[in-house]
């Protein structure tokens, strides 16, 4: 299949960006989005061009490092999909791509689809642990949690923090990934210590982090490779306002 490429190129934060376009005349279906883009980068290299630089790691949906607006869209077309899960056959043949990084001020362009996700990691640095005592593991038998707590904690848990909740948001908002950081400690025995303590601390950094307010569009949830529910920024806003409370 043939597909023309119109991509964002910025060599550094302190440079201007510019969509630039190439076009690829024999892509595999089967290909995933990622191996076109390597596809692309090796024709690049053997013109002497710089390539298209990008974030990947695992290329097994589990990371999340792989995202992109494509066609304007967080990881593309396809619900509940990390880029490097979706496949060539999912556009139509002659098909113009246009692919950007996620957009956010919180998230400064390193270079060309590469974004600085660092304030995610402040986020968890500020807030995102639980006290425990040293010496032997406790039996963990001794500290009963029930399935539907579990399952639940562990819905929340499975955030990879992506970033397309931000992407989508049109505030750019963080909320999703706070709130589900937040929500799956608070559900469990283990991070109750620190309850009140990480949601304040926890949101007060995303706040400085730049990031705008949820205005309850949902539009992270949709966007979200993971299905992470907006659930969890109502049990991160009720924790935010009893932490309050009870510090008065």
């Amino acid at each position: 299949m043939r597909i023309r490429l119109k991509i964002w190129r910025q060599e550094s934060n302190e440079t201007s960006g510019r969509m630039e376009s190439y076009e690829l005349k024999d892509v595999n279906e089967e290909m995933s989005f990622l191996e076109m883009l390597d596809v692309l980068n090796e024709q690049l290299m053997e013109k002497g061009i710089r390539p298209v630089e990008f974030d990947h790691d695992c290329r097994e949906g589990i990371c999340g490092q792989c995202g992109v607006m494509i066609n304007g869209e967080p990881h593309g077309p396809l619900q509940h999909t990390t880029t490097c899960q979706l496949h060539m056959r999912t556009f139509r043949d002659g098909a113009e791509i246009y692919i950007e990084p996620f957009r956010a001020d919180a998230f400064p362009v390193k270079c060309d689809l590469k974004i600085d996700r660092s304030a995610f990691d402040r986020i968890i640095q500020s807030g995102g642990f639980i006290s425990v005592d040293t010496g032997q593991a406790p039996e963990a038998n001794t500290t009963r949690i029930s399935v539907p707590v579990a399952e639940s904690a562990f819905d929340s848990a499975a955030c990879i923090g992506c970033g397309a909740c931000v992407a989508a948001c049109k505030n750019a908002s963080a909320a999703l990934f706070t709130s589900a950081k937040i929500t799956h400690l608070v559900k469990l025995p283990q991070g109750q210590t620190e309850a009140q303590e990480r949601v304040l601390k926890m949101v007060s950094q995303m706040d400085a982090e730049g990031f705008g307010h949820c205005t309850n569009t949902e539009a992270c949830e949709a966007a979200c490779p993971q299905e992470i529910s907006v659930l969890n920024i109502a049990r991160m806003n009720w924790e935010y306002n009893k932490a309050h409370i009870m510090r008065k």
